[in-house]
């Protein structure tokens, strides 16, 4: 018997237009499919009865049938919104169908009422804590990755450099220490994140320390961050709030802050795409080099699709304006301009999922670098990367396990020799949620 039943045959009192359905609350084990076409025979004589739709609904409900339940138990309500074998399941519908704080509400009204039988009222509050439960999540992941990185240090992939002293141009050997370091390595992230949902919004609240360790100790890296992230989730339009900062050490000693916050607005959706406008702001530390310091603003438009054959797609594209304001005068080149675009494609297939994502970014100096550095020019930077990634579940080794694998490539162009940069990178590795 269900929890809608058993409160039928309690102390709520139906109407009776309809031929006599009691029969139906006396069915321990009830064959809802049986019930719902025996109830389907009546169909026609019950169009103004509650109770019918009521039960009607509940056969609907449990047979599969959630949108055809949902529309049955809103019409017993209309027709009697006191039924309160009506609200239980509507409330139940609600909850399968998305609708959670909608449900939250039916079973606050079922509570309230004097009339709700005590063998019930336990078994309500049950449904209602465990759904109130899902407005709150904490997760945990952590991440072991091991593969071969081209570029460790991040350094030009000149093994010279040509200098403009007095006048004349004079080529500089690189020492060991500025010169490309490459080798294996193993990334460790651990990550918390702890999500609240609300009436209309979301927010998420996520930290995460990483570690790098390599064969050249000078390469290993350190990083700790956190995050905050609000959204708006009542309608298709609507606002995504996001801000946090990163702390870099490398080799030991502390690099690079970076505190940045992000507005977005996505419009309303268009068929299968849906538009965004941005503003995104980062301040940027360098503690061993503050002349480097510098506040980077980004306004970008982009636009998500999504395809659906027998995989699901979904593309993106965003294009951004850069501005980068030196924090002091003397910053080598001054303040930067420039732009960037991102495509994206995210597919998921039946064992796993792929994710790729292809950036360029184009950025140049409002002055002259430095007089050494090829007649003072000012400099241009050219950037492009491609990252491709793979995950796929490992049943055998935990419940939320996955194979992740990584290819990433960078490819830095400059008038300058000193900012031409090359990294490959290829990983594999293990992720474990909890």
């Amino acid at each position: 018997m269900t929890l809608a039943s058993g409160l039928a045959i309690s102390s709520f009192s139906f109407s009776q237009t309809c031929p006599d359905l009691s029969s139906y609350y006396q069915i321990d084990d009830p064959d809802w499919p049986n019930i719902l076409n025996s109830l389907s025979e009546s169909f026609s004589s019950c169009l103004s009865s509650s109770e019918y739709f009521a039960l009607y609904g509940s056969a609907q409900l449990y047979s599969g049938s959630l949108f055809e339940a949902i529309e049955s138990l809103e019409r017993s309500l209309l027709l009697n919104p006191d039924n309160g074998a009506a609200m239980i399941d509507y409330g139940e519908a609600l909850y399968q169908d998305g609708q959670l704080f909608a449900a939250i509400e039916i079973y606050e009204l079922l509570l309230a009422r004097s009339d709700i039988p005590g063998n019930l009222v336990d078994e309500v509050k049950a449904r209602q804590a465990r759904w109130q439960a899902t407005t709150r999540r904490t997760d945990w992941q952590l991440e072991v990755r091991s593969g071969y990185d081209a570029n460790l240090n991040g350094a030009s992939d000149q093994d010279t450099l040509t200098l403009t002293l007095s006048g004349e141009p004079v080529t500089l050997s690189l020492g060991e220490e500025f010169r490309v370091l490459g080798g294996s390595l193993l990334n460790l992230r651990a990550q918390g994140s702890h999500q609240k949902i609300a009436t209309g919004s979301q927010q998420t609240f996520t930290g995460e320390v990483l570690t790098r360790v390599s064969e050249h100790s000078r390469a290993n890296l350190a990083q700790i961050g956190g995050r905050y992230d609000f959204s708006t989730t009542d309608r298709p339009s609507g606002w995504r709030l996001r801000a946090g900062i990163n702390h870099l050490n490398f080799s030991g000693e502390p690099l690079f802050t970076a505190a940045d916050s992000e507005v977005r607005y996505r419009f309303g959706r268009a068929t299968n795409c849906q538009q965004h406008l941005g503003l995104a702001l980062q301040h940027q530390t360098w503690h061993d080099q503050n002349k480097l310091n510098g506040l980077e603003s980004k306004l970008q438009v982009g636009r998500s699709c999504a395809l659906q054959s027998n995989e699901k797609h979904l593309f993106s594209v965003d294009i951004g304006l850069i501005k980068n304001v030196a924090v002091k005068d003397d910053r080598l080149g001054g303040d930067r301009d420039g732009w960037q675009v991102n495509f994206g494609w995210q597919t998921a297939f039946s064992r796993g999922d792929f994710f790729a994502q292809a950036s360029y970014t184009k950025l140049r100096d409002r002055r002259g670098y430095s007089p050494l550095l090829e007649f003072d020019a000012r400099r241009d930077i050219g950037r492009s990367s491609l990252l491709l990634q793979y995950r796929e579940a490992l049943p055998a080794l935990g419940e939320r396990a996955q194979l992740i694998l990584n290819f990433f490539h960078q490819d830095q162009n400059s008038n300058l020799e000193l900012f031409r940069i090359d990294d490959t990178s290829a990983e594999i590795g293990i992720i474990w949620s909890f």
